[in-house]
């Protein structure tokens, strides 16, 4: 045994397993984005379908430089690439491959990690079972296409082809300058929405071509890919986001309320959203008329203790503003910004870096709760609310027809597990296992709980 190995054996937890891991590949670490905890609700299980992903390198021409614009001159345009990870339901084979590994970047933008999970590397896809909803998925700032991978693949497990996006200037591997995000973050969703419409209908491999149902779209969105969401429904941006020097020149008034060309970017092929801590209620965005302007089914879910896009205020105040549809809110008591959107953080990320003030890992952990378990709970909830509002299945009502305080409920059943008529613990969710966790309905036109 060299000295070196001796040095690594002798520490203890992540340190050993990373400096073993650089000695010998045979070491390295398996960051999951699969797990399963054994007391998950119900409806965070994967679904049925064996899930195949591929990556797709696009390009929108034609959009505005806002990186090298100049004062007083016309901005000049560029075409805008875009690179996209999209999971969908499969087919098994005899002798499948192993599961796919994917490749990305730590916070500090240049450490690579491999993450897992389930998903077979360009698996061939299923035909036989129709056309499937499309959901679109929107990472952070910075983040990446990745960051809420638990969830996608999840998703494509149940019968849905989801398309997470890697957004331009706005990556841990190349983040730049954050008017890009502003601008462009629902600009790229929606020429995603446009590109799986036509991959559906020419995809030159032959792989996805006609299993993709993109008149029937759902928006995922965490930070600034919740901001991008709300802004692709119809909130338009305030008169003073407009003006303000972060976004030159006044590019950003292409996004605000009651622009032609705004108004006219609203796609009706949205049929649902889900916001994870939206972003921009405590910059001034936003106003209540703009939010009133959604129609969209909405199911936002945020930390009571988020110091990023904030709660009361924050949002609370879009779910309680989006008076013209009917939404849900649901709330991780005590938790921060990263409330059930991304990954468990990779070991890796565990270490402290030069060009970081705070350890890589705080882009995803929270000081509360366990990352995997606020992962399945939004994949159940997420589960029910698509099943609704996407695949209209009434026996997901009963998942989010809920009292409103989970400690409100009361579990009791017999010694055979049948539940009593007192019953009213949240469906789905095991004995003791909702604590911390509340959540809201408001129906449409209704502005604050009655």
């Amino acid at each position: 045994m060299t000295f070196k190995k001796h040095i690594c054996i002798a520490l203890s937890g992540i340190t050993a397993a990373v400096c073993l891991a650089q000695i010998n590949p045979a070491f390295a670490i398996d960051n999951r984005i699969d797990q399963i905890r054994p007391d998950a609700p119900e409806l965070a299980a994967y679904g049925r379908y064996p899930v195949g992903v591929t990556t797709l390198q696009v390009s929108n021409p034609g959009q505005l430089d806002i990186l090298n614009a100049k004062p007083g001159e016309a901005i000049p345009r560029y075409n805008r690439p875009l690179t996209l990870e999209i999971w969908y339901p499969a087919v098994a084979a005899d002798h499948s491959p192993s599961a796919t590994t994917f490749r990305t970047f730590l916070r500090d933008g240049k450490t690579e990690v491999t993450l897992t999970g389930k998903a077979v590397r360009d698996a061939a896809a299923e035909k036989n079972a129709g056309v499937f909803p499309l959901v679109i998925v929107s990472h952070g700032y910075p983040g990446n296409r990745f960051l809420l991978s638990h969830l996608t693949e999840n998703l494509a497990s149940k019968g849905y082809v989801v398309v997470a996006i890697d957004h331009t200037d706005s990556t841990f591997h190349e983040f730049k300058n954050f008017s890009s995000t502003l601008l462009n973050r629902s600009l790229d969703q929606l020429f995603v929405l446009n590109q799986m419409a036509l991959l559906n209908e020419q995809d030159k491999t032959g792989k996805l071509t006609g299993i993709i149902d993109a008149t029937n779209t759902a928006l995922i969105g965490y930070s600034m890919g919740g901001y991008g969401v709300l802004n692709s429904l119809g909130a338009g941006v305030s008169a003073k986001s407009v003006s303000a020097p972060t976004v030159p020149n006044g590019a950003l008034q292409s996004r605000a309320a009651n622009d032609p060309r705004y108004l006219a970017s609203i796609d009706k092929r949205i049929k649902a959203a889900v916001a994870f801590a939206p972003w921009g209620w405590n910059a001034g965005l936003w106003d209540t008329q703009a939010l009133a302007a959604i129609r969209t089914p909405l199911f936002y879910i945020a930390g009571s203790a988020d110091d990023v896009s904030g709660y009361s205020p924050g949002v609370r105040n879009l779910f309680e503003s989006s008076i013209n549809t009917g939404r849900y809110l649901l709330t991780f008591e005590n938790a921060n910004h990263s409330a059930g959107a991304p990954i468990p953080a990779p070991k890796e990320s565990w270490q402290a870096v030069p060009t970081l003030k705070r350890i890589p890992a705080e882009s995803y952990i929270d000081a509360v709760w366990d990352n995997t378990r606020m992962n399945n709970i939004s994949q159940h909830f997420v589960t029910a609310f698509l099943g609704k509002y996407l695949k209209h299945d009434d026996s997901m009502d009963a998942f989010l027809a809920l009292t409103e305080n989970a400690r409100d409920g009361k579990w009791s059943a017999d010694e055979s597990g049948n539940k009593k008529p007192e019953h009213t613990y949240w469906k789905g969710f095991p004995a003791r296992t909702a604590v911390g966790l509340k959540l809201e309905y408001l129906p449409a036109a209704t502005s604050q709980k009655q």
